[in-house]
């Protein structure tokens, strides 16, 4: 093991690295994976996580066609609020600073992937529990007052609950604990906007 190599483990872990080397995906597998998880990894606050591409010695023509993809992600990414900063680390990996959770309500609605543009009916919402609902309210409530609505009409805010919703549900994958997972994702974002009113 080369001492590059045991430095990034003591200093990432295997919580917060991805090795996309391993399997060797296409590109567009690569890409679905890591932008699961960075969402996942976003929600569970981890900081900084090790992005390893590799660096497509082996790939047809020399190309490194999941390293570009991965690129073009991570820029995708952070206009979308999920990757606040991206740097190479070494010609076949990236260190990735994620985005606090509050920042995928702060991303410009125009530049929005449009999956998460249209929110889901509100009869999906009704589908959660109330508690989580409750959070979910509190969380648009707060998020649209940092935006300066002082009163915002019963609209605006089912509009933003659906809204804030299709964002940390793409963060929070399938399980059997999903929807507690989803309330400690409107937790965290709740504290976030806390953190930035006290500033």
């Amino acid at each position: 093991m080369s001492i590059e190599r045991a430095f990034d483990e003591l200093r990432f872990g295997p919580q917060r690295t991805l090795n996309l080397r391993d399997g060797l995906p296409t590109a567009a597998q690569a890409t679905a994976r890591a932008e699961a998880w960075l969402r996942e990894r976003q929600v569970a606050k981890a900081g900084e996580v090790l992005v390893i591409t590799g660096r497509g010695s082996n790939s047809e023509g020399g190309v490194a066609a999941v390293r570009e993809a991965l690129v073009k992600l991570f820029f995708s990414l952070r206009r979308r609020g999920v990757v606040k900063d991206t740097q190479e680390h070494t010609a076949g990996s990236f260190v990735v600073t994620l985005a606090p959770v509050a920042a995928l309500f702060a991303a410009p609605r125009r530049l929005r992937h449009p999956m998460e543009q249209y929110a889901p009916d509100p009869t999906s919402l009704a589908g959660l529990g109330d508690e989580t609902r409750a959070l979910l309210r509190e969380l648009a409530v707060r998020t649209l007052q940092s935006l300066g609505a002082a009163r915002a009409t019963k609209r605006f805010v089912q509009d933003e609950m659906r809204r804030q919703f299709a964002a940390l549900s793409a963060a929070v994958p399938d399980g059997p604990d999903r929807e507690s997972r989803l309330r400690a994702a409107i937790t965290t974002a709740i504290a976030e906007l806390d953190e930035t009113f006290d500033d």
